[in-house]
C-alpha cells in the first residue's frame, strides 16, 4: 500500500482519482493545487505524487520541478485534459522532471496502469 499525494485543481477530478486509488489499496492525500501540494509533501511525504499540469496559483510544471528539486527520486506522474495523449504540457512536464504522464480523461484501469511501473 502506498501513499500518494493527488494535486489536481478540479475537485471532482481529484475525488475520482481518490475513490480509484483508494480502491485500489492505496492512501491518497489530496491538494487543489501546486502552493497546497508542496506543503502537504513538506510536512508528510508520498511514495508517489500525481501531479495536474495546467492548475491556478502555481502550476504543475513548476511544481513537479520543485518536488524533483526537493526529493530527486520520488515517482511523479503528470496529467493533463490540455491537448491529448501527446500534448506539448505532457511532453514538458516528463522532460522537466515528471516520471511518466497520463492524459485527461482515463480510465480507472488506465490510472493504475499508470501508476504501476512507478511504485516499489
Amino acid at each position: 500500500m502506498a501513499t500518494i499525494l493527488v494535486i489536481d485543481d478540479d475537485p471532482a477530478m481529484r475525488r475520482l482519482m481518490a475513490r480509484i486509488l483508494t480502491g485500489a489499496g492505496h492512501r491518497v492525500r489530496e491538494a487543489a493545487d501546486g502552493t497546497q501540494g508542496l506543503a502537504a509533501f513538506a510536512a508528510a511525504p508520498a511514495d508517489l505524487v500525481i501531479c495536474d499540469i495546467v492548475m491556478p496559483d502555481r502550476e504543475g510544471i513548476e511544481t513537479i520541478r520543485e518536488l524533483r528539486a526537493a526529493a530527486p527520486q520520488l515517482p511523479i506522474l503528470a496529467i493533463s485534459g490540455s491537448g491529448g495523449p501527446g500534448s506539448v504540457y505532457l511532453r514538458a512536464a516528463v522532460s522537466l522532471g515528471a516520471s511518466a504522464a497520463l492524459a485527461k480523461p482515463f480510465r480507472a484501469q488506465e490510472l493504475l496502469a499508470a501508476i504501476a511501473p512507478l511504485l516499489p
